[in-house]
Order: structure tokens, then C-alpha cells, then sequence
């Protein structure tokens, strides 16, 4: 008697189990891409090839892995940011130099946090405040404290922290996150090492300019 062949492609879920790492970076795609309530657990059990229900068993509810997948996405970025932010070499400024040049290129690997972050910053909601409290305000912190203590000191000029974090998060990374507009813009693939890595010198270079300018008497206001 014969038996019944598989279906060629995509193995049985119990044979092709998803890492909890895949699990967390796929999902966080997913809500990055459809935003939350567009987000759907059965797609993506489909998109990983595992059982119906095994995000369910690990996670409870869509709600509870949101939360998994930003926790996980957010310890890559702090684990990429602590060694500038322990490394005081050259003083403040060249350590947020260093930071940012960090920072984008982390970006640039993971452009979905960003494009999670466009779409949850909209409105006010217990998952921004979740991004807020838990991960976005310490990490401001940490890199803006010392820079606030030289604007305090007439260091540098005063720029408002909000300022600091949208041209960085937000306008020095979108190359990464709009990825079809960036490649319409210039030709050259923006994901291209060399193009991030010049990329980020440029702008740490230009917002470092900026903050160390001084008005001198005389220049329009």
C-alpha cells in the first residue's frame, strides 16, 4: 500500500521549529510593516512555517509578543550603544560623535525599529508609552545628559533635546527605514557598508558642527 507524500516546499512545523530570535525579529517586521492592528499571529505562524498555535503557546496573544518583539529589538540597540556610552575617551563631544555614528549604523541593520516607532508615535497609546518609559528615555537620557551639562555651560549652543533625538533617530537613519525612496534619491545602494559608514561620519560631523557653533556678534537672528 502506498502512503500519502509530502507536500514539497515548506517542511512540517514540528520539523522546521523557529528560534525564538526569528520569532521575535519576523514579528517585529510584521508590526513594523502593518502596524499593530494590521498584524496578523496566523500569518505569521504561516510566514515561519510552524504550527498554528505555537506563537500562541509562547506568547499568550498578539498583545504579549508586541511586547516580546520591542523588548528584543530594543536590547540590540542598547547592547550596541553601551560601549560609547562607557568610553569617555576624548570628552563628550567626540563620545557623541562616537554614538552617533553608532547609532546609525545599527539603524541601518535593523530598519524596522524605526519604521515600528513611525507608526506607533502617531497617537498617544499604552504601547508608546510602553516604547517611552521603557526604552526610548533612558537611552535619550544616557546620550544627552552630558550634552545638556555643556549647553548649561555655554559650551556648546542650546538645542532642545527633542531636536536632537528627531534629527538623529528619525531624519539621520531614514535612509534605512524608506529604503525606496533613499535608492530613488542617489543611485547608490544606501545599504551598501561603505554608504553607512560614510553616511553616519557626515552627520555626526554636520549635527557636531552645528552644536559648536557659536552666534557671534553681528550674524542674522
Amino acid at each position: 500500500m502506498s502512503t500519502p507524500t509530502s507536500r514539497a516546499g515548506r517542511p512540517p512545523a514540528e520539523l522546521a521549529p523557529a528560534t525564538l530570535d526569528q520569532i521575535l525579529d519576523a514579528a517585529l517586521r510584521m508590526f513594523a510593516d502593518k502596524g499593530y492592528d494590521g498584524a496578523s499571529v496566523a500569518a505569521l505562524n504561516r510566514q515561519l512555517g510552524v504550527s498554528h498555535n505555537l506563537i500562541h503557546q509562547r506568547f499568550g496573544s498578539k498583545e504579549q509578543l508586541w511586547y516580546a518583539a520591542v523588548d528584543h529589538a530594543f536590547s540590540s540597540i542598547t547592547a550596541g550603544l553601551l560601549p560609547e556610552l562607557d568610553d569617555t575617551t576624548g570628552g563628550p563631544l567626540e563620545q557623541f560623535r562616537r554614538v552617533i555614528r553608532r547609532f546609525i549604523h545599527i539603524h541601518a541593520n535593523r530598519p524596522e525599529i524605526l519604521r515600528l516607532l513611525t507608526v506607533e508615535g502617531v497617537a498617544d497609546t499604552p504601547r508608546l508609552d510602553y516604547l517611552y518609559d521603557r526604552h526610548i528615555e533612558p537611552t535619550l537620557t544616557a546620550v544627552s545628559t552630558p550634552l545638556l551639562k555643556l549647553m548649561d555651560e555655554g559650551v556648546i549652543a542650546p538645542v532642545p533635546k527633542r531636536t536632537l533625538h528627531f534629527l538623529i533617530a528619525h531624519g539621520a537613519s531614514a535612509p534605512f527605514s524608506l529604503i525606496g525612496l533613499s535608492r530613488r534619491i542617489d543611485p547608490g545602494d544606501p545599504l551598501d557598508p561603505q554608504a553607512i559608514a560614510e553616511h553616519a561620519t557626515v552627520v555626526a560631523d554636520l549635527i557636531l558642527a552645528g552644536l559648536q557653533h557659536r552666534p557671534q556678534p553681528g550674524d542674522p537672528a
